[in-house]
């Protein structure tokens, strides 16, 4: 019988003894002046911020069809590992001018358009940029983007953070889309298609 009159008295003690542990610990984060215990952490978390700061997408295969002048596009697969939906609102390059676009139907075609309120990616989800669907228009290219180009391409999200990534120009025959003036009336390219390798 004290065996169980003890495990009951334990059971809020230790509940109680946590709470006081987070509380100081709490306390001990927003301190001026922290302990090297807690540096180690303030440091991590300056790291996950600045790393939350420089954008929260992972950019995964980004490319760029090589185009000689005009318009072209750059297309990449985008996760999202944080707890809250971001919202890709720009996009600049320094070759030139650049909006997001989607497919979609206008007045019974499916054309390209800019895509109003951007691009959404969910949390813990992913978003595909790619040929057919939304993807990264760049406009009045200021020099031949040829096979193999780096082009450095920076996201702006609604919240003002920036993230750029490099993607690299190839070759793009596979589903016949045409990236320059006029591109707004032309059939809706196949999905799913990869660039020549």
């Amino acid at each position: 019988m004290p065996s169980t009159t003890r495990r009951r008295f334990l059971r809020p003690a230790a509940l109680i003894g946590a709470a006081v542990l987070a509380a100081s610990v709490t306390a001990c984060g927003s301190s001026d002046t922290p302990s090297a215990a807690t540096s180690s952490s303030a440091s991590a978390s300056a790291s996950a911020s600045a790393s939350a700061a420089a954008g929260v997408l992972t950019v995964r295969d980004p490319w760029v069809k090589a185009a000689d002048k005009g318009m072209t596009a750059a297309f990449a697969t985008l996760a999202n590992d944080g707890d809250t939906d971001v919202t890709i609102t720009g996009v600049t390059t320094d070759v030139s001018r650049a909006e997001i676009h989607e497919m979609a139907m206008t007045d019974g075609k499916m054309a390209m358009r800019q895509k109003q309120g951007g691009v959404v990616v969910a949390a813990r989800s992913q978003a595909a940029l790619e040929p057919g669907g939304d993807h990264l228009m760049l406009m009045d290219l200021t020099r031949p983007v040829r096979p193999g180009d780096q082009l450095d391409i920076t996201l702006t999200f609604a919240d003002g953070r920036t993230q750029t990534f490099t993607a690299v120009a190839k070759p793009f025959t596979g589903a016949q889309e045409s990236y320059a003036p006029g591109h707004g009336e032309s059939p809706m390219p196949e999905m799913s298609m990869s660039p020549a390798s």
